[in-house]
């Protein structure tokens, strides 16, 4: 029930922040909308802790912020690889153990390594993770486990 009352609200917010009119017709359309949409999630039993992860909302903004540098950091650090050319490559296949309490916590960090700009997630499995790094020290960063140890700090 509490997940259903918090995908209400954020449907409710979504659809008042998209409406520009607020009249009493199309508020009344959008609750009708929305108490559909609650009614078919229901049925279908898709609302869940990880369906809906509001457990994540305090914790997830600093991860964002420490990833982003993260992404803008290896931004300048790969457009460096391509000034100093072929020979500065040294590309590697690494295996990444995880230990993580949940899947998400394992797709998010998947998610992570690919975002970043000269790591790609090859293979995802339940106790590891297969990365493609432009160098070796790319592959060391991965392997020193920061970003792993921020993403275990989301599962607490």
């Amino acid at each position: 029930m509490r997940y259903t009352f918090s995908l209400f609200l954020l449907l409710l917010a979504f659809w008042a922040s998209n409406s520009e009119i607020h009249t009493g017709l199309l508020f009344f359309l959008g609750f009708v909308s929305i108490m559909l949409v609650l009614l078919i999630t229901r049925r279908m039993r898709l609302l869940d802790r990880e369906s809906l992860p509001l457990h994540l909302f305090t914790r997830i903004v600093p991860f964002y912020a420490w990833l982003l540098k993260e992404i803008v950091y290896s931004s300048f650090y790969v457009l460096k690889l391509i000034f100093r050319g072929e020979k500065a490559l040294s590309p590697i296949i690494i295996t990444i153990p995880l230990d993580f309490k949940d899947e998400l916590s394992k797709v998010i960090f998947a998610n992570s390594i690919t975002l970043t700009p000269g790591t790609l997630s090859l293979h995802l499995d339940r106790d590891a993770v297969q990365v493609h790094a432009l160098t070796r020290e790319l592959a060391e960063a991965l392997l020193s486990g920061e970003m792993a140890r921020r993403i275990k700090a989301l599962e607490s």
